[in-house]
C-alpha cells in the first residue's frame, strides 16, 4: 500500500471502538509534510482527528517510534506544554499495516518560514518570543511528576545520540561525504566535559512544528514528537538556531541573508539570552559543539530520507528536495569545528 493512502475498511470499526463518541462516515487526508510519519486528517462527521502512522516497509530499527509520540503527548496533557490532547494509540499492524495513533485536530496557523512573511514585525517578535518561552517550560518540566522518569537513559546524551545518528546514517549512507565523516571524527571527541542537565527535549523544535493560536501569536500545540527524549536542553536551543543559518533557497529554508532586526526577528545571541534568562542559566560554553552536532544529526536524518526516496517509502513528495540537502548541511557542521 502507498504512504499515500489509508485502509478505511478496518479503521472505523477500530476508531468507533476505541475515540469516544465516534461518529461516521469517516473522509481521510494526507496532510503534506509528515515526512518521517505519513500523517492524515481524518473527518468523522463533525469532528476532526489527526492520525500519524508508522510507514509501512522495511525501516530502520528505533525509527518512526509513534508509540513513543503518543506517550509524550499524553503526559503532557497536564503541564504547561501545549500540545493535541491524545486520543488512542494502535499497535496492531493489522488494522492498516503499521502502528498509528489518533489526536486531537487544532484549528490554527501553522508557519512553514522562518522568516513569517504572513505578519508585521511586532508579531514576528512575540512569535519568536513564545517560540522561546516554550522551550523553556518544556526543558523545565519535572519528568517524574508527569511519569516519564524511564522515558530516556541517563546520562552520556551526546555520545548515545552521536552514536545512534551514526549508525542511521551508515545504514542509509548512499555515498561518501567528506564533511560528514570529519564531524563523525571530530563530535565524539570534543563532547563537552560536566553534568549535562536531564530534560524532556523534543528533539525537532521548530516554527513548522507548532500550531499557533488563529489570531494571536500563542503556541496551542507542539507536534512530531517522534525524536523526543530525555536529554540535554541545549541540543533543542542549538537546533532551533541551527536551521536559521540555513540558505533561503534549497529543501529547507533558513534566515541566511536576512536583515533580522528589520523583519522584528532576534539574533542568535538575544535568542540564547532569553532562554538562559528563562531557565536560570549564567551563559553557554563550547556553543560550537552543539551548532556541530545539530548539523549532523539534521544531515543523517535527511539521509535516512534520501534512502527511503531511493527504495520507495519516503511518505512525502519532497522527498527528494530535502534529499539534497545533506551535503551542504553537513558542510555547514564541518564549518563550525574550530
Amino acid at each position: 500500500m502507498s504512504t499515500q493512502d489509508l485502509e478505511l475498511t478496518r479503521l472505523e470499526p477500530w476508531l468507533r471502538q476505541h475515540v469516544p463518541d465516534f461518529e461516521g462516515p469517516l473522509v481521510a487526508e494526507k496532510f503534506a509534510g509528515g515526512q518521517s510519519n505519513p500523517t492524515f486528517k481524518l473527518t468523522t462527521g463533525s469532528r476532526h482527528y489527526v492520525l500519524r502512522r508508522k510507514p509501512p516497509g522495511e525501516l530502520l530499527a528505533s525509527a518512526h517510534a509513534v508509540d513513543r509520540e503518543y506517550r509524550v503527548l499524553d503526559a503532557l496533557r497536564s503541564t504547561d506544554v501545549p500540545v493535541p490532547e491524545a486520543v488512542a494509540l494502535c499497535d496492531d499492524d493489522s488494522i492498516i499495516g503499521s502502528m498509528f495513533y489518533v489526536m486531537e485536530h487544532l484549528e490554527g496557523r501553522i508557519f512553514w518560514d522562518p522568516a513569517v512573511p504572513e505578519v508585521d514585525a511586532p508579531e514576528r517578535t512575540a512569535i519568536y518570543d513564545e517560540m522561546n518561552r516554550v522551550m523553556a517550560a518544556l526543558h523545565s518540566v519535572n519528568v517524574n511528576e508527569v511519569g516519564l522518569a524511564d522515558y530516556g537513559k541517563p546520562g552520556n546524551y551526546y555520545a548515545r545520540q552521536i552514536g545512534r545518528w551514526t549508525k542511521q546514517y551508515r545504514a542509509s549512507e548512499t555515498e561518501n561525504v567528506p564533511d560528514m565523516e570529519a564531524l563523525i571524527e571530530w563530535l565524539p571527541a570534543h563532547i563537552p566535559a560536566g553534568e549535562e542537565t536531564v530534560a524532556l527535549v523534543h528533539g525537532d523544535y521548530r516554527l513548522d512544528n507548532m500550531i499557533f493560536h488563529p489570531t494571536e501569536p500563542r503556541i496551542i500545540g507542539i507536534l512530531d514528537w517522534e525524536l523526543s527524549t530525555l536529554g540535554d536542553p541545549l541540543a533543542d536551543l542549538a537546533y532551533q538556531l541551527m536551521a536559521w543559518q540555513f540558505p533561503r533557497e534549497g529543501g529547507i529554508a533558513g534566515l541566511e541573508g536576512l536583515d533580522r532586526a528589520e523583519l522584528g526577528l532576534p539574533s542568535d545571541k538575544a535568542y540564547i539570552a532569553a532562554y538562559c534568562e528563562r531557565t536560570g542559566r549564567q551563559g553557554i560554553d563550547n556553543w560550537p559543539f552543539y551548532m556541530a552536532f545539530c548539523f549532523f544529526r539534521i544531515a543523517a536524518i535527511l539521509q535516512g530520507i534520501k534512502k527511503r526516496a531511493q527504495i520507495g517509502t519516503a511518505s512525502s513528495a519532497e522527498a527528494d528536495s530535502r534529499a539534497i540537502m545533506v551535503g551542504p548541511l553537513a558542510a555547514l557542521g564541518a564549518a563550525c569545528i574550530p
